[in-house]
């Protein structure tokens, strides 16, 4: 199984996304917030706790998701990458820039399909804001966007999550 799962801020896409690999086995939960200050930290780690009750173990990977290794990951894992939208801004901000981001981004996303049994990517409906924003933040939504594509377009199951409600948008039910 490979998911798409969307939704705006406190949304439940998480949750959702955690619910779809009950019952499997090997767990990880790779996690893509930068730790910036104190707060991040404490959500981060509230977090991790929440997630080892699931049975999951958490690896850190702000980008290059493509020098993940065997160990951190290995084959036929049942994988939540959360959250895209982090990922997209890390690679295009962080030091390698934006030149190349989507393709760092597509290729370690590909490597994730390859190790992994079940792979479901959590990410961000950032696109209804009918605000202007910043040149920089206008090219970090357009790649969010042709990110968000591409992975609807490859993975089996694309459901977007209101309220807490999953709108199944492509695939079937598990």
């Amino acid at each position: 199984m490979k998911a798409l799962i969307i939704g705006g801020s406190g949304s439940g896409k998480s949750e959702y996304a955690e619910s779809l690999l009950d019952g499997c086995q090997n767990k990880i939960y790779i996690a893509t917030m930068q730790p910036f200050g104190q707060e991040a930290e404490k959500r981060i780690e509230r977090h991790r706790r929440q997630r080892a009750e699931k049975g999951f173990k958490t690896v850190e990977r702000y980008t290059d998701l493509g020098c993940i290794t065997e160990q951190e990951l290995p084959y036929g894992s049942s994988v939540i990458m959360e959250c895209l939208g982090n990922l997209a801004a890390n690679e295009m901000f962080g030091c390698k820039g934006e030149c190349g981001a989507y393709e760092r981004i597509v290729e370690g996303i590909s490597l994730l399909e390859q190790r992994c049994d079940s792979l479901v990517v959590v990410t961000n409906d950032v696109f209804c804001d009918a605000e202007n924003y910043s040149f920089e933040t206008e090219k970090y939504i357009k790649l969010l966007a042709e990110l968000n594509r591409c992975l609807a377009e490859r993975f089996d199951t694309v459901a977007e999550v209101v309220c807490g409600i999953p709108l199944l948008l492509k695939g079937a039910e598990k």
